[in-house]
C-alpha cells in the first residue's frame, strides 16, 4: 500500500510539473499584415502573413546560375533566402531564417550577422555536386524591436548580390503530372514559380526556449518538385525529425533511390531537439512521390494545406 501511494503521489507531482511547464510557455500573438510595416520597410520588401502569426519575407537568389548534377536549379526550387518573424504575447519578436550565399559572400554575411547580434545556428549545403559553391546559413534572434532585427538581416543581405526588388516573373506551366504526384503524396501540392511544393508541419509542440514555435518559423518538412522533362522531376527540400525518426526516414528515402545530401540541426535550443535532412533525386516524378510519401510516413507531421 505504501508503494502504491508513493507511485500515485509521484505521478501527481509529474503531472503538476508538466502543467506548470506548459503554463510557463509563451504563445505567439495574433497579428495583421500592417503590424509588420516597419519590418517590410527595413527589408525593402513586403512579406506574407500566415496563420495570423508568422510574417515571412523571401529573397530568391534569381541572380545565381547554379547547376547540380546537370540540372539547372530554379530560385524557387532550392535557392530561396528568407526571414520569418513571430510576435509573442510578452511583446517580444522572434526572427529565424536562412540565407543562400556564395562561398565568396559567406564571410561578409557572417560578419554582418554577428555585428548585429544575430546568432548563426547552422552553415551547410543543400545540394550535391553543384556549381558554383553555394552555402546556406541559418540565423536566429529574439528581442523587443522587430524592425531592428530586420535591419540586421538587411545588412547581411547587403553583403551579397541578392536581388532586392521583388521579381514576380512570368507564370510558368508545370511540365508535370501533378494529379499523379498528388495521389502518390496523399495530399495536394501547390505550384509556385515553376516548382510544385508540399509542406508538412510537425504535429507536436516545438519550442525555442520558453516560446512556442509555429510551423511557419521553419519547423516543417518541405518537398519541392522541379520538372526536368519527360515526366521526370528533380526533388529537393528537407525533412524535420526528432532523433528517433531519423533512421526510418533515411531508409525510406534510400529504398526509393533518393540521395541524402545533409543531416544537421537548424537551431540551437529547440525542444524537442530537431534534425533536418536534405535530399536529392531526378527521376520519374510519380515514382519519387511514392518514395517521398513513405518517408513522410516515418515521422510525425501533417499537411499544412
Amino acid at each position: 500500500m505504501v508503494v502504491l501511494s508513493a507511485c500515485s503521489a509521484g505521478q501527481a507531482d509529474q503531472q503538476q510539473q508538466d502543467q506548470q511547464s506548459s503554463e510557463a510557455l509563451v504563445e505567439p500573438a495574433t497579428t495583421q499584415a500592417q503590424d509588420w510595416a516597419q519590418v517590410a520597410d527595413a527589408l525593402g520588401r513586403e512579406g506574407q502573413l500566415s496563420d495570423d502569426t508568422v510574417y515571412r519575407v523571401g529573397f530568391p537568389r534569381s541572380d545565381l546560375d547554379v547547376t547540380s548534377r546537370g540540372v539547372q536549379i530554379g530560385a524557387g526550387f532550392a535557392l530561396g533566402s528568407y526571414a520569418a518573424f513571430t510576435r509573442y504575447e510578452d511583446g517580444t519578436t522572434m526572427m529565424m531564417g536562412d540565407l543562400v550565399v556564395t562561398e565568396e559572400e559567406l564571410p561578409g554575411v557572417t560578419d554582418a550577422l554577428q555585428d548585429n547580434g544575430i546568432d548563426q545556428t547552422a552553415v551547410h549545403q543543400h545540394l550535391l555536386d553543384h556549381e558554383p559553391a553555394v552555402w546556406w546559413t541559418h540565423f536566429h534572434a529574439h528581442g523587443q524591436d522587430a524592425a531592428a532585427l530586420a535591419q540586421g538581416v538587411d545588412e547581411a543581405l547587403e553583403a551579397t548580390a541578392t536581388p532586392r526588388e521583388a521579381q514576380d516573373g512570368p507564370s510558368q506551366e508545370l511540365d508535370l503530372d501533378t494529379a499523379a504526384v498528388d495521389e502518390a503524396m496523399g495530399t495536394q501540392g501547390r505550384a509556385q514559380g515553376g516548382v510544385y511544393k508540399f509542406s508538412f508541419a510537425r504535429t507536436g509542440q516545438v519550442t525555442s526556449g520558453d516560446h512556442v514555435l509555429p510551423s511557419g518559423m521553419g519547423v516543417a518538412t518541405v518537398i519541392n518538385f522541379q520538372p526536368t522533362g519527360g515526366g521526370k522531376a528533380a526533388v529537393n527540400g528537407d525533412f524535420v525529425m526528432t532523433a528517433d525518426e531519423v533512421q526510418g526516414v533515411i531508409q525510406a528515402l534510400r529504398e526509393g533511390g533518393i540521395d541524402i545530401v545533409a543531416l544537421h540541426n537548424h537551431a540551437l535550443n529547440d525542444q524537442p531537439r530537431l534534425f533536418y535532412m536534405h535530399f536529392w533525386a531526378n527521376d520519374d516524378a510519380a515514382t519519387l512521390a511514392r518514395a517521398l510519401r513513405n518517408a513522410v510516413d516515418q515521422h510525425q507531421v501533417e499537411p499544412t494545406g
